[in-house]
């Protein structure tokens, strides 16, 4: 009974112990640059292995100079930088709006237009 209680105080006092997860991280490249690539929230699941903390401060001058965010933790909705996160999105309503292909699309069923990776087909 006594071990019992003294593994549950010392999982208890290991939990208390345990640092903080980071507020903002910052995902890095592959490479001895190791610059960065993504801007996520601390709790984000999509962030890779590299990585490395940054405060919140660092995360909204990196979103500003144009580093981009994770699409699903969104940092630029949740740092308050309003103007960002609307000029994203007005840029993809505006690919819409023009018919720009997107990644997706790139079979040639959008708007159709044949797929420049294909041969023509052949008239039999």
């Amino acid at each position: 009974m006594a071990a019992l209680q003294r593994r549950k105080t010392e999982e208890e006092s290991g939990r208390r112990r345990r640092p903080r997860p980071p507020e903002w991280i910052v995902e890095l490249g592959i490479g001895a640059d190791r610059s960065p690539v993504q801007v996520h929230a601390g709790d984000c699941h999509m962030a890779g292995r590299r990585r490395r903390a940054v405060s919140r401060d660092e995360a909204r001058r990196l979103l500003a100079t144009g580093l981009e965010g994770c699409t699903h933790c969104r940092p630029a909705a949740r740092l308050h930088i309003i103007e960002l996160s609307t000029r994203r999105s007005q840029i993809a309503v505006c690919r819409v709006r023009t018919g720009r292909r997107s990644r997706r699309a790139t079979d040639g069923r959008l708007a159709g237009r044949p797929d420049p990776r294909r041969p023509p087909a052949r008239d039999e």
